[in-house]
């Protein structure tokens, strides 16, 4: 390689370490529309959720500074794969099932979810707020609804923070306190 080779691979790779720097930023920092709904959440913890060995999101939690499982915390997932809304409504009600909603209540719910919740695609992102008396929806930085009931908001953000969920690993990612 010439020495011009040299200075262009150098100037190439410098030049693409610059463009991670805004993707490594935001990825701990929380999305305009949720810093302006709730500002004193801070980044938590991130993980992955693999089904059979693909990645289908990468989750991110900002919660306050004592307590990440009161809300008001809020769960980002930025998705890896294109998924129908409908799956995800579909996907939450089968989670939810584990935390003693009822039918009704599961039904219910699983509506209003598919009724906000959109289709995805790489690089999409849901974020959830949980408020004391209810769940605030984003997509893309978009608000894009409500689902109102402090039981709701605290049976979906179960999903991931109760003890009882069905991904331990990726909870304890979520609640690993910043340094």
């Amino acid at each position: 390689m010439s020495c011009n080779s040299n200075w262009l691979m150098r100037r190439r790779d410098a030049g693409l370490a610059l463009l991670a720097l805004p993707l490594a930023a935001w990825a701990k920092e929380a999305p305009g529309a949720l810093t302006a709904a709730a500002p004193n959440l801070r980044p938590w913890g991130s993980g992955e959720f693999r089904r059979f060995g693909f990645l289908v999101y990468e989750a991110t939690l900002w919660a306050g500074d004592t307590a990440p499982v009161k809300p008001p915390l809020a769960l980002g997932l930025t998705y890896k794969r294109n998924i129908d809304g409908k799956a995800i409504a579909d996907a939450s009600v089968d989670q939810m099932r584990r935390f003693d909603a009822t039918d009704a209540q599961l039904a219910r719910w699983g509506d209003q979810m598919q009724a906000i919740f959109p289709n995805v695609k790489p690089g999409d992102q849901i974020v959830g707020l949980q408020l004391p008396d209810r769940a605030r929806f984003f997509f893309n930085d978009q608000p894009v609804g409500d689902i109102a009931g402090a039981e709701f908001a605290q049976t979906f953000f179960a999903i991931w923070l109760d003890p009882r969920t069905s991904e331990p690993k990726l909870r304890d990612a979520l609640l690993k306190r910043p340094a």
